[in-house]
């Protein structure tokens, strides 16, 4: 039974991939068939980010209080109920509700999946096993938008939800027969003020973030919505520090290592996942790539992950996992710095190597640190530690390209504004935005005349972004060494 409920969690772990990759490959064909504006189409993606990072704490304090069974049953069921019924949604606005909702039970499942695994592993075995549910996350990173592509082409993009939804199934029926009821002792209440208050103050942050691409830092709305997010942020941690039964513990955060483990789980955001949302649009809409070619360099930085995780399960017989995760994140330092060269070089060819240093060095760490995040806790509350790393780890992803992307228009600008043309300001903010997204032509239409400027522009403020990717790995290997180092220190002592 062991066996199967490793296999129910693999598959319950390939699900978050998917559902990445898979409606980012179908946008343009529901734009096509739905309609819809940008601002609607582009929640398709960000409506799940944000349920999905806001609920994932709260989900796995749930399964410390009803237990893991049936939280697993019950988000897999809601997962594949809501991922079924997208491809009948007669709009856009209907699909993002929906994908609301599907994050929903994608962070039940997960949260309670991810602390099952717990008890059953112990040791070495703990860390292959983990290792192993990262290798999913690699397969469908790394052959979700080829497959995706395909299917689209082949019948049409309902086909994808529809193939993510059975997946869904397979793992809802593996969960009902390789766990039991009275496995595991469940006791406490929900700790609802604290949930509400948490997901609110994530909520209104990571909304906020993902309008300043195409608001800017100035609107309004994202002003409002960050200062809300900080007044209700203070609020949670005032509930939790009195509430008998917190959601969060907040001692937590006084052992180095589970800081180290949070660092962790937000550093594969902006060194990797980012890279998966921006390279496709640079390749298609700068570079003049087509859609197949794209994918195919984007094998080269995924593909490292379907055997590098398990390999660095391996070596931790012999060095410690906080080292080797410093190590990996170096190398993906030093992998971006050449990618920028070879960017500066023309890219094609000059490209494949730096992409899998990139992808080698991402995948050390990916299969550690989920293994890291449980060892650091004590088993009883495995499902609250699970929780939060998992929280961190997937809100990290929609902070990080809103970041990204409002940096790298703003660089954009920056230099159009050098050039001392006169064009309005309110014209080069917009053309600098859709640059960033790769929309060259659109961009150039709006500054008819300086198409040339405005590539160099773009070229530059690239390789600008790289070389800021890579000092932000340099300083995030250093932490990570350093705070897991203390606790080991602070555990011999």
């Amino acid at each position: 039974m062991r066996g199967l409920q490793f296999l129910a969690a693999c598959l319950t772990g390939l699900l978050i991939p998917l559902c990445f990759t898979g409606p980012a490959v179908v946008l343009p064909a529901i734009g096509q068939a739905l309609g819809g504006s940008p601002t609607q189409l582009s929640w398709i993606m960000n409506a799940y980010i944000l349920s999905y990072g806001g609920a994932m704490m709260v989900a796995g304090s749930l399964t410390d209080i009803y237990g893991r069974r049936r939280l697993w049953l019950t988000g897999l069921a809601g997962f594949c109920v809501f991922t079924f019924a997208i491809p009948f949604a007669p709009s856009v606005l209907w699909i993002d509700i929906l994908r609301l909702l599907q994050g929903l039970g994608g962070a039940a499942a997960f949260a309670a999946a991810m602390s099952s695994l717990a008890p059953l592993f112990t040791g070495a075995a703990r860390t292959r096993a983990f290792s192993l549910l990262g290798t999913t996350f690699g397969l469908g990173l790394s052959f979700g938008p080829l497959v995706s592509g395909w299917m689209v082409e082949a019948s049409g993009w309902q086909s994808v939800f529809y193939a993510t939804g059975i997946i869904g199934v397979l793992g809802l029926g593996l969960v009902a027969v390789s766990t039991r009821h009275g496995q595991e002792t469940v006791s406490g209440t929900p700790d609802w003020p604290g949930a509400i208050t948490f997901t609110l103050a994530l909520g209104l942050f990571t909304w906020g973030m993902l309008r300043v691409p195409e608001s800017g830092w100035h609107d309004i709305l994202v002003v409002t919505a960050l200062l809300a997010s900080g007044v209700v942020f203070i609020g949670f941690t005032v509930i939790e520090r009195r509430a008998a039964h917190p959601m969060l513990d907040l001692d937590f955060f006084r052992d180095p290592g589970f800081l180290g483990v949070q660092v962790l789980a937000a550093s594969p955001a902006f060194l990797f996942i980012l890279l998966i949302v921006i390279l496709p649009g640079r390749f298609i809409g700068i570079d003049g790539y087509g859609a197949l070619q794209a994918g195919k360099m984007m094998v080269w930085l995924a593909a490292p992950l379907l055997l590098v995780p398990f390999l660095a399960a391996l070596l931790t017989r012999w060095f410690r996992p906080g080292s080797l995760s410093a190590v990996g994140l170096l190398l993906v330092a030093a992998g971006l710095v050449w990618l920028a060269s070879g960017f500066a070089q023309g890219g094609g060819q000059a490209l494949h190597l730096p992409l899998l240093l990139i992808g080698i060095g991402i995948g050390v760490p990916w299969g550690l640190m989920d293994a890291m995040a449980v060892s650091v806790v004590s088993p009883e509350r495995v499902g609250m530690a699970t929780g939060i790393f998992n929280t961190v780890r997937v809100s990290a992803d929609g902070v990080a390209i809103a970041m990204i992307g409002a940096l790298l228009a703003t660089l954009i600008q920056h230099r159009l504004s050098q050039a001392a043309l006169t064009t309005p300001k309110e014209t080069l903010l917009e053309a600098s935005s859709r640059a960033a997204l790769g929309e060259i032509h659109t961009a150039s239409s709006l500054l008819p005349g300086f198409e040339s400027l405005l590539s160099q522009s773009y070229a530059a403020s690239f390789i600008t972004i790289l070389y800021v990717l890579a000092g932000l790995a340099v300083l995030t290997a250093c932490a990570i060494y350093t705070l897991l180092r203390v606790r080991q220190t602070q555990t011999q002592g």
